[in-house]
C-alpha cells in the first residue's frame, strides 16, 4: 500500500493553555492545557491518518523535547478507520523547538509564540536527504510545510520539490516567504498560501489576481486559503471559490494544516477539485472548533461537508 508524505522541517511540541481572558501584564490561571506533537506537516499527517490515509512523517527531531514529540506521536490515541501514521524523523543534535498558544475563552482569540528551532548542520541536512530519497518512491503524495529551522538553506523545499518531481510523486508546498518564492519557482503539484503569504509573494491583494500571478510563478496549481472565507483555487481545470456555510468561533492553529490534508486525501483518491476544495473547507472549519491543532471536530466535519458551497468562477486569464 501507498502512503502519503509530509515533511516538517521544523517540527515543535504544541502547547495550549486556555485561560478565561488573556490579559496583559497580569497572572494567569490556566483553565486548561494540552500538550501535542506539531509543526505544520505532523498536523497534516495527523489529519490524514484520522482520514484512513495511510502517513509517513519526516523532518528533524532532537533534544529532550523531540524526545517527547516522539513519544506523543507514538501514543495519538486511535480510532476505528484511523490508519497508520509512521514516525521516520531523523534524529539531530540539537533541541526541538515549542510552540505556545494561549487562547482566551472569552474572545475566542488565540495569541501563538514560535521557537525558532535547532540549528540544522550539513551532515544532518544530509541525513535527511537520503531517508527522503529512500521515502519517496513509496509515496502517493509528498506534502512540504512550515518554517525552515536555522542552518537549512533557503532553496530547501525547491531542493526537495525537484527530487519529488524527478521521482514522480505529486509535491505539495505550503511556507512562505523567500522559501515559497524559491519553491513555487521549482513548479510544485500545488501550493497552497493563505492571503498575506500571496500578498508578500505577489504584492497583490486581490484574491483572484495573486493566485492568478502565483500560478504563472511556476505551481501548477494554487489554492489559496482566505481564512473564515474558505478556499480560491487556480488550475488548469477551472477556477473555483470554496466557502463554510457559515463562520466559526474557536481555535484557528492548524486550520490550514487541515485544509492540506483535505487537498492532499482528495487527490490521493482522485476526486474532483469541487470535492477536494469541500473536504478541505470542512476540514479547515472543523478545525476551529476543536481544542488543538492537528484535530479536527469529527461530527462537525459530517455536518458541514455537504453544506460547503463550491461555485466555479470566470476562466483565467
Amino acid at each position: 500500500m501507498r502512503v502519503i508524505l509530509t515533511v516538517t522541517l521544523n517540527t515543535a511540541l504544541d502547547l495550549t493553555y486556555t485561560v478565561p481572558a488573556l490579559v496583559p501584564h497580569t497572572s494567569h490561571r490556566i483553565s486548561e492545557m494540552s500538550e501535542r506533537p506539531g509543526g505544520k506537516g505532523v498536523n497534516v499527517a495527523r489529519v490524514l491518518s484520522a482520514l484512513g490515509h495511510d502517513t509517513v512523517v519526516t523532518g528533524f527531531a532532537g533534544g529532550a523535547t523531540g524526545a517527547a514529540l516522539r513519544d506523543l506521536l507514538g501514543a495519538l490515541p486511535r480510532r476505528p478507520g484511523d490508519a497508520p501514521l509512521t514516525d521516520a524523523l531523523v534524529t539531530v543534535a540539537g533541541n526541538t523547538r515549542r510552540t505556545t498558544a494561549v487562547v482566551d475563552r472569552t474572545t475566542g482569540d488565540t495569541t501563538q509564540l514560535n521557537e525558532p528551532g535547532p540549528h540544522i548542520n550539513t551532515d544532518e541536512w544530509a541525513a535527511f536527504l537520503r531517508t527522503y530519497a529512500d521515502l519517496l518512491p513509496g509515496a502517493d503524495a509528498v506534502a512540504l510545510c512550515g518554517s525552515l529551522p536555522p542552518g537549512i538553506h533557503v532553496g530547501a523545499y525547491a531542493e526537495l520539490i525537484r527530487l519529488a518531481r524527478t521521482a514522480g510523486v505529486p509535491a505539495l508546498l505550503d511556507t512562505s516567504g523567500e522559501p515559497l518564492r524559491r519553491g513555487i519557482a521549482a513548479r510544485p503539484d500545488l501550493v497552497k498560501p493563505n492571503a498575506d503569504e500571496l500578498a508578500q509573494l505577489t504584492g497583490a491583494r486581490e484574491p483572484l489576481r495573486a493566485t492568478r500571478d502565483a500560478r504563472r510563478r511556476g505551481a501548477h496549481n494554487v489554492v489559496a486559503s482566505l481564512g473564515a472565507d474558505g478556499l480560491l483555487a487556480v488550475t488548469p481545470d477551472g477556477t473555483w471559490r470554496a466557502a463554510p456555510p457559515s463562520t466559526v468561533r474557536g481555535n484557528p492553529t492548524g486550520a490550514g494544516d487541515s485544509a492540506v490534508a483535505g487537498l492532499l486525501s482528495g487527490l490521493a483518491e482522485e476526486l474532483d477539485w469541487p470535492d477536494r476544495l469541500a473536504r478541505a473547507v470542512a476540514l479547515s472549519t472543523a478545525t476551529v472548533l476543536a481544542p488543538a491543532a492537528g484535530e479536527f471536530d469529527r461530527s462537525a466535519y459530517a455536518d458541514l461537508l455537504p453544506r460547503v458551497t463550491v461555485a466555479r468562477q470566470a476562466s483565467a486569464a
